[in-house]
């Protein structure tokens, strides 16, 4: 599990993360610290390692800065299970909603998911000959029966087959080969899918929740046999539904569960948005939000480390590292109940975007925007070029907008490139056909954009 940590420094997890987001270098730095931090844990002697606790990160910055985006690719950065989560969504216990618990729950069906897929990549070649048999068994039905002794001819060539077993295994050989080709991929064959038969289960009396719900389901589910279902489908098609069933096959499900409880235990990242919501401001303001202050304190434990209950097992949240961020406009990080701040010891604050971020980010990721538009006309067969002055005017109206109107960060250049490209989209392939060449100018881009800058209103561009 920490093979892969192994070669991730903190300089080189801040590199991994500069190739997607632009500045925030103190969060990334502190990500980093607390992503190599785990690794430091998980080597250091057995009698520490339970006292070492991770630095939590309170992260405060504008929607739109990129909060969300440092921790997605961080847990991507560690392969960890990362779950994100609306503070927001959150109830008190004894109100109708969801209880805090549910994203520990969702973290470890995230680990579980993550392991199962690596266990089925490890028996891939496996699966893939017993799918081979299967479809085999549909197109040809082997032929059992004593094979005699192949005569050889002098010159040392085999002889023609001398029963029909044999020649039912040499025949049986030369259509492995085809489907592993695709030669036969368009043929139609019948084979049997098991499926569960899962009745819908409704709840009389009180609130039952969806985690709750879909437990009581599985396991019923469980308990009912299952059944095979013939359907007659493409040998292409067959083999996508076998893999999967003859890959679960393979695995021990008892094994998964214990790795994923031991990888969402250690290498989790639960990410708490919208922290600010539940926190109750100190002038007093009444509202329907109640229970703002009982989430505080259904979350501390969660986060200070105890034991969920999860349909695959138990789970200690001692180790997760949880990030949460928040705007704080209305509220303070102060108004959050004492010990939970405690929890969170590490703040980061992130900055607002500059034109030059915007530019940047126009430019450097690898996943920018102006990428994503060139990959998807490319498609089409067309090419779409953006001269450096088009991406500082492109980055400069996403400035101005926000300045006008509400700041929503990078999101605003989402609608700014879609205002500016939206025309290009439809006309292809039907008026710029394959082999066009499209070129964004600064010109273009102030002649295009002039009435989003010009309306201040903006309500129609407003996402």
């Amino acid at each position: 599990m920490t093979e892969h940590l192994n070669r991730l420094t903190p300089r080189q997890i801040v590199f991994e993360l500069d190739q997607y987001i632009i500045g925030q270098n103190d969060a990334k730095r502190n990500v980093a610290i607390a992503l190599r931090n785990r690794w430091r844990r998980m080597n250091s002697p057995e009698d520490i390692q339970r006292e070492i606790i991770p630095n939590n990160i309170l992260m405060i910055g504008a929607t739109g800065v990129g909060k969300t985006e440092i921790a997605r690719r961080l847990a991507k950065i560690a392969d960890a299970p990362f779950v994100k989560v609306e503070a927001s969504k959150f109830t008190e216990v004894g109100y109708v909603g969801r209880d805090v618990e549910s994203m520990v729950r969702d973290l470890v069906e995230q680990a579980v998911g993550m392991v199962r897929m690596q266990k089925k990549e490890e028996v891939k070649i496996k699966a893939e000959q017993a799918v081979e048999d299967i479809i085999l068994d549909a197109l040809i039905p082997p032929v059992h029966g004593s094979g005699a002794v192949k005569p050889v001819t002098e010159n040392g060539s085999e002889d023609m087959p001398q029963s029909d077993a044999e020649l039912n295994q040499r025949t049986r050989e030369r259509f492995r080969e085809k489907i592993r080709n695709g030669e036969l991929d368009s043929r139609k064959i019948e084979i049997e899918v098991q499926q569960n038969q899962v009745p819908n289960v409704g709840m009389i009396g009180g609130a039952v929740d969806d985690v709750s719900m879909m437990n009581i389901q599985e396991m019923i589910g469980n308990m009912m046999p299952r059944r095979g279902k013939k359907r007659k489908v493409t040998v292409e098609e067959a083999r996508k539904l076998l893999l999967d069933e003859e890959a679960s096959k393979l695995i021990d499900m008892d094994e998964v569960k214990l790795e994923a409880i031991k990888k969402a235990e250690n290498l989790g990242i639960i990410f708490i948005d919208e922290i600010d919501k539940v926190a109750s401001s100190r002038s007093g303001g009444s509202g329907p939000d109640v229970s703002r202050e009982g989430v505080q304190r259904d979350l501390l434990p969660i986060v200070e480390g105890s034991a969920v209950n999860t349909k695959h097992g138990v789970i200690q949240t001692d180790h997760i590292l949880f990030i949460a961020a928040g705007a704080f406009h209305v509220s303070k990080p102060s108004d959050l109940i004492p010990e939970l701040q405690g929890r969170f010891p590490i703040r980061v604050e992130l900055n607002s975007l500059t034109e030059g971020d915007f530019y940047q980010i126009l430019k450097a990721p690898k996943n920018a925007l102006t990428k994503q538009y060139a990959a998807m006309m490319e498609s089409e067969g067309v090419e779409l070029e953006f001269e450096d002055g088009a991406l500082r005017e492109i980055a400069r109206i996403a400035f101005e907008v926000n300045s006008e109107v509400e700041n929503i960060g990078a999101r605003r250049l989402q609608t700014v490139m879609s205002s500016l490209l939206n025309d290009f989209m439809f006309d292809i392939p039907d008026v710029i056909g394959d082999g066009s060449q499209i070129s964004i100018t600064a010109e273009m881009v102030k002649e295009r954009l002039s009435a989003l800058v010009k309306n201040r209103d903006l309500s129609q561009y407003i996402l």
